[in-house]
């Protein structure tokens, strides 16, 4: 893989910035896995993290989705479990979820949860919260609105937040989707986190942008090429 990757990175050029459409592009060109890997948007904010009202965090559903199955867990009861299952939840239930989490079960991605039954799900909440599978009302994963919050997420919806550099970390699909619905995808997230600009954020917000593959380099978007709005 040594000599694979070396290959790739002989073919980009050091210092270029492009076009997202033109990176991506690159991205899918480079990749030399037999795997079909996470195409991955990194964006650099010019906001402190540390500081609370600078974090950036937010949904957005993509709409080409990720390209993969997402298990979704539901925490309800009574006639929202029913509504949970028909929308295409994968587990539903509340007692007995919390039960099986606190034994070490975690085989889902996502978990939602109406907020009646958040005083129980807050009992494995120091299992699930690091891995990042706590219901929170600020993401709209904790609601009486599960219908709609199950499809999205199993349409495509994703989560991202600042991490303690102040880059965003978020996937934009499959090296196997169509360079089209990566850019529409890339597209979508990019408009998300330039609206989520927190209003105490000085100076230039968006200050670096790439997309990488699973394995592969990350290629370098020019931002002027994005035009307004950044």
């Amino acid at each position: 893989m040594g000599k694979k990757l070396k290959a790739v990175q002989e073919k980009i050029e050091t210092g270029k910035e492009y076009s997202l459409e033109d990176a991506i592009k690159v991205v899918k060109e480079s990749s030399y896995t037999k795997f079909d890997e996470t195409v991955d948007l990194a964006v650099n904010l010019g906001v402190d993290p540390r500081k609370s009202e600078q974090m950036v965090r937010g949904t957005v559903v993509l709409p080409h989705g990720l390209g993969k199955k997402v298990r979704v867990l539901v925490f309800a009861k009574g006639e929202k479990e029913k509504e949970a299952s028909d929308a295409g939840a994968d587990y539903v239930g509340s007692e007995n979820l919390v039960e099986k989490i606190s034994k070490g079960w975690l085989d889902f991605d996502k978990s939602v949860a109406t907020p009646d039954v958040m005083g129980l799900v807050g009992k494995v909440g120091k299992i699930l919260g690091p891995r990042g599978l706590m219901p929170n009302p600020k993401l709209g994963t904790v609601t009486f609105d599960i219908a709609k919050t199950v499809k999205e997420i199993k349409a495509g919806k994703v989560e991202y937040r600042t991490e303690k550099a102040g880059i965003v970390h978020v996937p934009i699909g499959k090296i196997s989707f169509d360079a089209d619905k990566l850019l529409d995808n890339a597209k979508t997230v990019i408009s998300s986190i330039i609206r989520a600009k927190p209003a105490t954020s000085k100076g230039r917000y968006l200050k670096k942008i790439s997309v990488s593959s699973t394995m592969g380099p990350g290629i370098a978007v020019d931002l002027v090429s994005l035009g307004k709005g950044v």
